[in-house]
């Protein structure tokens, strides 16, 4: 099986930890780079899903090489409001 070089997470409305155990298993399967992407409510549970893989799990291991936040519209024309999004690129260390 060929490892994978960037895995993409979605944050959603899961536990905290199905986040962390979900980019965990991508770097335990040769991931190098994992992707935390939310938006709006969401975002925190990226940031917090974040520091606990780096931290906890993948102490020394992994590091957070960037950050970025931006906002997109959502809904139907006329009814269309900003949500903001965030990016969160966990890298392994070489």
């Amino acid at each position: 099986m060929a490892a994978i070089e960037t895995g993409t997470i979605l944050v959603g409305q899961k536990p905290v930890m199905n986040y962390v155990l979900a980019a965990v298993i991508q770097f335990n399967q040769g991931a190098q780079r994992v992707i935390f992407k939310a938006r709006g409510r969401s975002i925190s549970k990226a940031v917090d899903a974040a520091e606990i893989v780096r931290s906890r799990f993948l102490p020394g291991q992994v590091d957070i090489t960037s950050v970025k936040i931006g906002s997109e519209k959502v809904g139907e024309p006329g009814k269309e409001r900003v949500v903001s999004t965030i990016e969160i690129v966990l890298e392994k260390k070489e």
